[in-house]
């Protein structure tokens, strides 16, 4: 048998590696997509004629999400979640073969819609495994995993993409992801037989409220993101419904007083989602600024994309290794937001001042560090400061306020692009990353509000999934 200092360890000891290999490829095809879309979208936008859905483009996918976490923790915590992964890895195959085929933007958009169902639902039953097939003591390692699967793809993807649109066409892009998609589910086959289901009595019912909110905040978040498109004198009105709709469907989904910034969970779910509303909602506007105001090339612009995320993978890696004793949370929150801000300060300079580019590449390495420290601690207090049995709604608590808080900044930078000329005007892609700026210091108040953080639990460990 092998000793319980062992399995915590090493995530790549024998009863875990499968599981392991399974979701870091999983990861790591997301990985790809986010890249590859962010490299090649501006000339998707030129092509299908949807610069002013540009956002939207990002933003689509996100806000289908948030009803599929909902529907998939429910069903995770009811079934298991091994139909569940199924249902939502083939809704994203189906979704990104719409993608790959779409003639127009309104098809395209579509399919960004279906894809981001099925992803929202996978990224639930991610974090479920986590919890249900490693022991606390290995969730640290198993987050820098899933940034680590971020390396390939970054040191490749934008240049691959960027490449492949240059040659063929931006379609046979995502006939790439196509493929990588099904053979990182095939890896992932064997730990769902693990997820089994709990007995009847245990089962939670099907929130049916719940879901029904989660519709109503995806519809809420892409109103926001469709303003832009409309007539300025409906734009703002718009943006004032869409931002009422999205607090009011929001707050069932997320744990009471998040939005106050309550100690414990609903801090750790508000920093998580003020980090994605900051950061990836100014990283779209990215390879956008370097290809319009200085001629990169889409597989030159998507450079910043590499090194944040290769950046992110090493600063995860030494996070999980720093321990929470060397780097408590306030310590790692503060940190992450610090380096964001110094990213998103450089991005503003680059805009403002017409810098040289690599002063925009090296702030977004810096940022992407930060996201590195942050983000894996956000997952961590989350699955510590819920119990099983409801981890399924916490999980999707933290992944919806990770989709939400990046469509409403994607929102926000959208509008403000838009409304300041677009991509004609340097100015616009200031006003994008100023308002970013503002988003991320909000985090900081944030992290003033976390609490006392309990110490990791000290509990035999799960059932392994060779076991």
């Amino acid at each position: 048998m092998t000793s319980t200092t062992a399995t915590r360890t090493s995530v790549f000891a024998p009863r875990y590696l499968v599981a392991t290999i399974g979701m870091v490829a999983i990861v790591a095809v997301s990985a790809f997509q986010n890249l590859a879309m962010t490299t090649i979208m501006p000339v998707i936008s030129e092509e299908l004629h949807g610069e002013t859905l540009y956002s939207l483009s990002f933003a689509a996918p996100l806000a289908a999400g948030v009803p599929g976490m909902v529907l998939a923790g429910n069903w995770t915590d009811r079934a298991g979640g091994r139909v569940v992964a199924w249902v939502s890895a083939s809704l994203f195959a189906i979704g990104t073969a719409v993608v790959m085929v779409a003639p127009t933007m309104p098809v395209f958009l579509a399919g960004r819609l279906v894809e981001g169902f099925g992803a929202g639902a996978i990224d639930v039953v991610l974090y479920v495994l986590v919890a249900r097939v490693f022991p606390a003591d290995l969730h640290g390692s198993v987050f820098a995993g899933f940034a680590a699967a971020w390396v390939v793809p970054a040191l490749v993807g934008p240049a691959v993409a960027g490449i492949v649109t240059d040659a063929v066409g931006w379609h046979w892009v995502f006939a790439g992801a196509l493929v990588i998609a099904v053979v990182a589910f095939a890896c992932l086959v064997p730990t769902l037989r693990h997820l089994r289901p709990p007995a009847p009595e245990a089962r939670p019912p099907w929130q049916g409220r719940r879901i029904a909110w989660s519709v109503a905040a995806s519809a809420a978040v892409l109103l926001l993101n469709t303003a832009p498109d409309l007539p300025l004198a409906v734009r703002f009105v718009a943006v004032g419904v869409g931002l009422v709709g999205a607090w009011t469907a929001l707050r069932p989904l997320l744990p009471r007083r998040t939005f106050t910034g309550g100690a414990g969970l609903p801090s750790v779910v508000l920093l998580r989602g003020v980090l994605a509303a900051g950061f990836f909602g100014s990283e779209a506007y990215v390879p956008f600024l370097l290809q319009t105001q200085h001629g990169l090339e889409p597989s030159a612009a998507g450079l910043a994309l590499t090194v944040a995320a290769l950046s992110w993978a090493g600063a995860s890696w030494l996070h999980g290794r720093l321990g929470e004793q060397r780097l408590p949370a306030t310590r790692a929150f503060g940190a992450g937001l610090g380096l964001v801000l110094v990213s998103l300060l450089s991005a503003l300079a680059v805009a403002l001042v017409d810098l040289p580019v690599w002063v925009l590449v090296a702030g977004w390495f810096v940022g992407g560090a930060g996201m590195g420290v942050a983000y894996p601690r956000t997952s961590m207090l989350t699955l510590r400061f819920s119990r099983e049995g409801d981890d399924g709604f916490a999980s999707s608590a933290l992944t919806i306020a990770d989709a939400s808080g990046s469509v409403v900044g994607l929102a926000i930078a959208g509008l403000l692009f838009t409304t300041a000329g677009g991509r004609e005007e340097p100015t616009a892609f200031a006003l994008v990353f100023a308002a970013m700026t503002v988003v991320a210091l909000v985090g900081l108040v944030a992290v003033r509000r976390l609490g006392p953080v309990p110490a990791p639990p000290r509990s035999p460990s799960p059932e392994a999934p060779g076991g």
